[in-house]
């Protein structure tokens, strides 16, 4: 059975797109006029073939659709009239409370049953997350992502994995880098402390290739605990330390690229991906795409070209 495509909607977050001259001006632009946001967003989607979307940080985020719509089943029937339905949801770690911090916990547990509620009711079963960032090397005191380390994030990502459950959602975690669960070794680690009925996967190909991982290798490896993967290409891994404040994705993005251009094993990508629970969705990232609408077009073209090559249904 081939599978729907999806994309996140930070691809929809270009300037350019928009008619404005900045991240800042489209942000604010966003921000004050939800409604224009989603229809365009919405119509361009449909335009493009791409029917499964995952939301994001603001403006693209749970909190931007209330504003437009008033509430999820609203929000579900636009997109239903259009042919589209929301596939997950994306926690920045800006945008929710401090998994660092030992007193945050009801928060934490507070803030992911709000969105798994959303998430129930416009029709989606996936909430995806991260954990905390590194601290740039060098930065005293050091931070270790130690096993002590990993057990507090593991004992945390049970609570909220258990909570979110109870409303028929998914919990998985996405291997952003340069954060804590960024390197194989990181995944690895934090898989084993884990249990598999509350706790999956979203690996992120582009982002374990720039931390010098091999993507189909982690994908084999955990590949009955991916729930959905981000499928995006990487020049090379990252052969420098950055410094980890809020510039630090725009630092990494010279080391992305389009899909099929980068140094993935895409063949082997698409027969691993193949095999796990998540094979129904092939979620293509493009960040901030200026021809949204054509990007999406090529990125998933390419990958149904790809999983042709491994011979799979396209």
């Amino acid at each position: 059975m081939a599978p729907r495509f999806a994309t996140d909607i930070v691809t929809f977050y270009h300037p350019g797109f928009w008619g404005l001259e900045s991240a800042d001006a489209f942000r604010d632009w966003a921000v004050k006029n939800p409604e224009r946001f989603w229809d365009r967003t919405m119509d361009a989607l449909a335009e493009a073939g791409v029917t499964g979307i995952e939301l994001t940080f603001a403006p693209g985020d749970i909190d931007s659709v209330l504003r437009a719509f008033g509430d999820a089943s609203s929000f579900r029937h636009e997109l239903q009239a259009r042919g589209l339905s929301v596939v997950s949801a994306f926690i920045a770690e800006s945008e929710c409370p401090d998994w660092r911090d030992s007193d945050s916990l009801p928060a934490i547990v507070a803030d992911a049953e709000r969105r798994a509620s959303f998430l129930a009711d416009v029709g989606a079963g996936l909430l995806v997350a991260g954990l905390p960032m590194r601290a740039t090397s060098g930065t005293r005191p050091p931070f270790f992502v130690d096993a002590a380390y990993m057990t507090r994030m593991a004992d945390i990502a049970h609570i909220v994995g258990e909570a979110v459950a109870q409303h028929g959602v998914k919990l998985a975690f996405h291997t952003e880098s340069n954060s804590t669960l960024w390197y194989e070794r990181d995944i690895d680690l934090f898989m084993a402390l884990t249990d598999p009925r509350y706790v999956w996967l979203c690996p992120d190909s582009c982002h374990i290739a720039l931390g010098g991982g091999d993507p189909v290798a982690v994908a084999r490896r955990h590949s009955q605990r991916i729930a959905l993967a981000h499928w995006k290409d990487a020049v090379k891994p990252i052969d420098v330390e950055l410094t980890i404040d809020e510039t630090v994705f725009a630092q990494q993005q010279p080391y992305m690229t389009e899909l099929g251009t980068g140094i993935v094993d895409w063949r082997g990508w698409a027969a691993a991906m193949s095999l796990t629970p998540g094979a129904d969705i092939v979620l293509i990232e493009l960040d901030e795409a200026a021809d949204p609408v054509s990007a999406l077009r090529t990125g998933t073209a390419v990958a149904k070209g790809i999983r042709a090559d491994a011979g799979l249904l396209s």
